[in-house]
Formats: C-alpha cells, sequence, structure tokens
C-alpha cells in the first residue's frame, strides 16, 4: 500500500485521513498544470546509493508501487520522450499503455496512446526492430542536420524524421516541435544523457524519482551525465509517498 508522507496525514491535503493513497489520488497528485507550452517530467528511479541501473537495466531497481506511478505518469502524458540509447537498451517494444489507460484516456478527450518522441543526434536506430514494426503510434525521431542521410531516409519510411538543431538536438528546438504538435504535456523516461542536456538548457519542470531501498553498486550511470549547468537547478518538494521502504518523490522547479 502506497502512503503519503508529504503530505502528511494530518494535513488536510493529503491524499486521505490515512495517508493510504488509491489511484483517483495519484492522478491528483501527478495531474500537470495547466500550461500553454510543453511542460517537462522526467521519470527516474535509482537505488539509494545513486545507481541508476541494476544489471545494467532500471527496471531492476522499480517495485510495485514504482510500476503504479508510473502507469499513471504514461496515462496522463500527452508524449513519451525517450533518447536513442534507451530505446537500444530497453526495448520499448509494443503499447506503452494497456487498454484500461486508452479507455480512461479516451474518456477525457485524450488520444487513446501517448505520443512517442525519441531524440537521436546519430539516428543509430534499426528501423526493422521491434520499436518501429510493432509501433502503437507512428514514433516521432527528433535529430539534428548533421544526421547520416541514408539512415534519415531508411527511419522515413517509418516514423517522422524532424531537425532539432543544426550540428545537435537542441532542447528548446524539441520543445518547439512538441508544442507545434500539441504535445504539451511531456513525459521523458530518459536517458540520462537526455535529462543532463535538458538540465543545462533549464528545460526540466519536475522530476519523479522513485528511490529504491537497495544498493546496487557497480559503475553504471547516474540518472543524468555530461557537463554540469552554469548553474544548479533549484527544486522544491511537493510530493513524497512510500511503499516497502522505497520513496517516490515529486520534485518541482522553484
Amino acid at each position: 500500500m502506497i502512503t503519503s508522507l508529504i503530505p502528511s496525514a494530518a494535513d488536510p491535503t493529503a491524499p486521505s485521513s490515512t495517508g493510504a493513497v488509491d489511484d483517483g489520488a495519484l492522478h491528483r497528485i501527478y495531474a500537470y498544470p495547466a500550461a500553454d507550452r510543453p511542460y517537462v517530467r522526467f521519470n527516474f528511479v535509482a537505488a539509494a546509493d545513486g545507481a541508476a541501473t541494476s544489471g545494467g537495466f532500471s527496471a531492476g531497481l522499480g517495485n510495485d508501487g514504482d510500476k503504479r506511478i508510473f502507469t499513471v505518469l504514461r496515462r496522463l502524458a500527452d508524449v513519451v520522450l525517450v533518447g536513442a540509447g534507451t530505446i537500444r537498451a530497453e526495448g520499448y517494444e509494443g503499447e506503452l499503455v494497456d487498454d484500461d489507460a486508452r479507455a480512461w484516456r479516451s474518456d477525457r478527450g485524450l488520444a487513446g496512446h501517448p505520443g512517442i518522441a525519441v531524440i537521436s543526434g546519430s539516428l543509430d536506430l534499426d528501423p526493422d526492430s521491434g520499436f518501429f514494426t510493432r509501433a502503437p503510434v507512428r514514433p516521432v525521431i527528433l535529430t539534428s542536420g548533421s544526421a547520416d542521410a541514408g539512415r534519415r531516409a531508411a527511419l522515413a519510411a517509418v516514423a517522422d524524421v524532424v531537425d532539432c538543431g543544426a550540428e545537435s538536438v537542441e532542447a528548446a528546438a524539441v520543445l518547439a516541435e512538441l508544442g507545434r504538435r500539441g504535445l504539451l504535456k511531456v513525459l521523458c523516461e530518459g536517458g540520462p544523457a537526455v535529462l543532463g542536456d535538458f538540465t543545462r538548457s533549464g528545460a526540466v519542470d519536475e522530476l519523479a524519482l522513485s528511490i529504491s531501498p537497495l544498493l546496487a553498486g557497480g559503475d553504471g550511470p547516474r540518472i543524468a551525465v555530461g557537463d554540469s549547468p552554469e548553474d544548479a537547478l533549484p527544486l522544491t518538494l511537493v510530493s513524497l509517498l512510500t511503499e516497502d521502504s522505497a520513496l517516490y518523490t515529486l520534485y518541482r522547479r522553484s
């Protein structure tokens, strides 16, 4: 059972008088604020020692509560945004939401399945992979003008390929393209290079970070990599949930 620590059970704004959090409360906690431009929420899981993977994959760090929240985050989003490295590592084949989520979304005037967008400066993606052949919606690939022309032509047969920068993919151009398509509720699921780039660009609105009660060890990545920004981005903790010693945080840009 997921319970609420912030707001606490004694707080009148808490999900319930007992602190227990049902699915309706999760939808309220993670509802996107009204915005007239793309609002960017990153979702990550990390071990207690900071490792972003266990055995090379992030999936090994989550528990049942993390999976419940993960389902709600996708249900609420207009588009799921990922880096090409995450596609290669995690697969992302087939449906990203189930039939219940499709029905929930359709009842609220949303597209049955959220859009899928991939950031790939090099276009190092296989157009014959299950990600493309089993895609529930036509993916959008956000790349740079310097990408290989042959790869661009091959991928254009299975996805919309859009330049978002001349030499490299620029976060501002990515968000401008998503905004042009009406995809304002952005859920970014990785990877660390994408979070690092968006942080440097000041393009992160929220971070939903699950902290797993594990010591994963190893030399795996952090949730963000790359050059540091000139100034650290201050965040405010707006929600803290827990289940089975795991913590589920929601930070919002201050």
